[in-house]
């Protein structure tokens, strides 16, 4: 299927008929595609509702001076080339028009092979500078692109935990030692390895990873291992597994001990429990990295805000929005339960919904505009603790109340079922403050 090309557009303004119908027909011939305007309000009207790539210009024009159009074209059509068109004695302008951005200019009576050999040249600059632009337009989305990648590479290591834990990083990567990196879930164990990765002599070959909690156990080693095809029903084709394709490189196993990461525990529990097998455990703890929790680290928290809203502005084509301080307040105050990974979305949802280029308290998810005493789950403190006094149960549902209305007294109370004053009384006595 052949590629139609669109030909050149040319725009001629020019008072004089005879001219304007001259070139008109001299360009159309050679297969341009052109338009006329006997005015310089004309013209810029043509430009503006379909612009020329190619502008042939008379500088004596009936309703405005032609250096002022010259100028008013090159400012709203940088890319767009202007030829001059004038009379002998208007020589001095004719020059100072190229100063001003014209591509040349022809003096009247023109000599057509010598108009259409400059129009030639004028339009292939013209194509020259579009490409250059797109090429550059190219250019710089590939770079947005490869900032944003390494946003999303890039630890932050602001607080002295996070410090010390790149201190050691530092020391280990280097080695083949396997490692084995702990934390919460949220906290960020996956870039770590990465970081591990890209500063170890393996980091010109590949980092493998598995989450070993998508897959049941009776195929994981099948993914690490590989098989040929006929080994099982649905292996249609030999595969190599992960730990071949690793080599070299890095393997990265994600929940590696399920129970631990469903419920929290620490490994020496897990040991103790025979949740975890020991030789397994020591096999892979050459060194261990306990990536703290956010709610250990506030002081990284600005950074990391920072971080995720350039990489979702970028993503949603916005302008980088300001963060309004009583917003540095909330996000500090809030416990974090999620870690990263909860304030990564949190900052994703703000960034979506700001308006006016800032971010403000309004925009931040419900939970985070709480009151510090009306986050979280309070109860389950409660079923830790064993059976609560009658106290504790109605503090709880004091707090629960105030939580579902987001802090409105009127209707906790009318929630509660209680009158105001009483609940003032409910809220100084248990030390609720809002």
């Amino acid at each position: 299927m052949k590629t139609t090309v669109e030909p050149h557009r040319i725009l001629i303004i020019d008072d004089e008929r005879p001219i304007l119908m001259t070139l008109d027909a001299l360009l159309t011939r050679r297969g341009y595609q052109t338009e006329t305007a006997a005015t310089s309000a004309l013209g810029l009207r043509a430009m503006r509702a379909k612009p020329a790539e190619l502008v042939l210009l008379d500088l004596q024009l009936p309703d405005a001076d032609g250096l002022e159009t010259l100028d008013r074209i090159k400012k709203e059509f940088p890319e767009t080339q202007v030829i001059i068109l004038t009379a002998h004695d208007s020589l001095n302008n004719a020059i100072e028009s190229i100063k001003r951005g014209a591509f040349h200019f022809v003096s009247k009576p023109y000599a057509p092979e010598e108009l259409l050999s400059l129009a030639k040249q004028a339009l292939q600059k013209q194509s020259l500078l579009r490409e250059t632009q797109e090429l550059r337009e190219k250019t710089e989305a590939l770079e947005k692109r490869l900032e944003l990648a390494e946003t999303r590479l890039a630890p932050v290591f602001q607080s002295k935990a996070m410090q010390q834990m790149d201190e050691l990083i530092t020391a280990m990567a280097p080695s083949d030692a396997n490692v084995l990196i702990t934390g919460e879930s949220g906290v960020g164990k996956e870039i770590v390895a990465n970081v591990i990765h890209s500063r170890s002599r393996r980091a010109v070959k590949p980092l493998v990873k598995l989450n070993c909690a998508a897959f049941p156990q009776t195929m994981i080693e099948s993914e690490l291992f590989g098989y040929v095809k006929g080994a099982f029903t649905g292996a249609m084709n030999d595969f190599r597994g992960m730990i071949a394709e690793a080599s070299g490189g890095t393997l990265f196993l994600d929940e590696i001990f399920r129970v631990i990461a469903a419920t929290n525990r620490p490994i020496a529990q897990a040991l103790a429990e025979n949740r975890l097998r020991s030789d397994l455990y020591y096999r892979i703890n050459t060194f261990q990295i306990e990536v703290p929790p956010l709610r250990e680290r506030k002081e990284d928290i600005p950074p990391l805000v920072s971080t995720f809203v350039q990489r979702f502005a970028a993503q949603l084509g916005k302008p980088e929005p300001t963060i309004a301080p009583e917003v540095y307040q909330k996000l500090l105050d809030y416990s974090w339960p999620g870690n990263v990974r909860e304030l990564q979305n949190a900052i994703e949802y703000a960034v979506v919904l700001a308006r006016e280029d800032v971010i403000t308290v309004k925009e931040l998810p419900a939970e985070i505009q709480l009151p510090p005493a009306l986050q979280g789950n309070h109860s389950s403190a409660l079923r830790r603790n064993g059976v609560a006094s009658l106290e504790d149960v109605e503090r709880e549902t004091i707090l629960q109340a105030l939580a579902q209305t987001h802090g409105n007294k009127k209707k906790a109370a009318q929630l509660l079922g209680i009158q105001r004053p009483t609940l003032y009384n409910k809220m100084k006595r248990y030390a609720i403050e809002i």
